[in-house]
């Protein structure tokens, strides 16, 4: 027998996207519409494919709703999915567990909710494949659940689907934890992971995958998003089909000023880093951050007028895409060694000063302080990358010296 079905996770549906709304409303409401586009991709996607069934491994939602039009939404998208004939089982996790989504909207009767009081096995007789899963009842999940998920059923395609952090995972919360042995020693066929953003296969003996998430959220995730069709021969997987759904993109790129003495040069080169992006997003939004990197003369330049050298990168951006906005310019370079050691520079003893004071511990100390205070006012207490203000001190610094240097400089220098 053969079938296909599809496996996602992470679909963040109301997600707020609060650090872009810092930045640019508009920008903002865009990535949460395309949230939900992405979505809609994926139910259109599935009837395309004419899959067996959907499995959806936690986090539909970003968190409670404000009010009921995301649940509306949702239910809109899987009633096509009811319509065609196609059932979908949903496991809910950390951010959409049972204390967190209180508000509910009745959903068709071939929507198939993982309970969050123990494991349960749903089964499809006409395919002979068993889904076994348990939903968070709680955001914090501390207990390995894999270890509790029943028997696999003997002669059908066992399906085990878990919302996990599966060895421990950079940047995400080690909810549910539990290794790739754990996982195999169950005897499934097949393991439709979720909570983890990046795609990634752990094992194809069995097959333990996380499908990523349907639609980037900041600079950290960045690249194509979607999720996997899964492709059943003879109760063996025979493969796996990776989808891009997402409807915008994220992407992060360091361009070095290294080897290049005209500012207009360094625009040359951040072009054609960008124009890559540009062709692999194929028309999608693209929120764009660029790092330069390097020793340059023009350093001090540079940061001490940060707003013009963006103004430069975003018209360079739109000359590789109208719709490349650009999400932050991080000015990482550095003066030459010679500038440092050249007595006849005017501003070296300035620049020996600062660099003296920002390194200084009783300095630092009222520097962060500061930070802390203003941070306190800040909506969510965050910076932009969802990293505490706090942990940038030392960017905040060098910035903050060179902006100084840069403005005491003599014209020309």
């Amino acid at each position: 027998m053969r079938f296909t079905f599809l496996h996602a996770a992470d679909l963040h549906l109301g997600s707020p996207f609060i650090g872009l709304a810092l930045k640019d409303g508009e920008v903002a409401e865009r990535f949460a519409a395309a949230s939900r586009n992405a979505f809609s991709s994926l139910v259109a996607r599935a009837i395309e494919e004419g899959v067996s069934f959907v499995v959806i491994a936690g986090d539909v939602y970003d968190g409670e709703w404000k009010d009921t039009s995301i649940g509306l939404f949702f239910n809109r998208e899987v009633a096509k999915l009811h319509r065609a004939g196609i059932p979908l089982f949903v496991l809910k996790g950390n951010h959409d567990a049972e204390s967190v989504v209180t508000k509910t909207i009745s959903l068709p009767d071939s929507v198939y909710v993982f309970p969050a009081t123990k494991p349960k096995t749903f089964r499809l007789d006409d395919l002979k494949v068993a889904l076994h899963g348990r939903s968070f009842p709680d955001r914090a999940v501390t207990e390995n659940y894999a270890l509790t998920y029943p028997d696999p059923v003997p002669g059908w395609f066992n399906i085990g689907v878990l919302h996990t952090s599966c060895d421990g995972r950079p940047d995400h919360a080690n909810y549910s934890p539990c290794s790739v042995q754990d996982l195999a020693t169950r005897g499934y066929d097949y393991w439709a992971l979720g909570h983890v953003h990046e795609y990634e296969e752990l094992s194809r003996d069995p097959w333990i995958v996380f499908p990523g998430n349907l639609q980037g959220r900041s600079v950290r995730e960045c690249g194509p998003k979607g999720a996997v069709l899964v492709d059943v021969a003879d109760g063996r997987v025979a493969g796996l089909r990776r989808l891009a759904l997402d409807h915008a993109r994220w992407a992060d790129l360091a361009v070095s000023v290294e080897g290049h003495e005209r500012e207009a040069s360094i625009l040359g080169a951040v072009e054609e880093a960008i124009r890559p992006v540009a062709d692999e997003a194929e028309g999608r939004l693209v929120a764009l951050r660029i790092r330069l990197t390097g020793a340059t003369d023009l350093d001090a330049a540079f940061r001490s007028d940060p707003r013009r050298i963006a103004d430069e990168l975003q018209a360079v951006a739109h000359r590789c895409h109208d719709d490349i906005w650009l999400e932050r310019v991080k000015i990482q370079t550095r003066e030459p060694e010679r500038a440092r050691s050249d007595p006849g520079l005017s501003a070296i003893d300035l620049a020996a000063t600062l660099r003296e004071a920002i390194t200084d511990p009783r300095f630092r100390k009222e520097a962060a302080e500061l930070i802390e205070t203003i941070t306190a006012r800040m909506p969510g207490g965050m910076a932009e990358d969802g990293r505490p203000l706090p942990e940038e001190i030392d960017t905040l610094l060098a910035d903050a010296a060179a902006l100084v240097l840069g403005r005491t400089q003599p014209a020309g220098c």
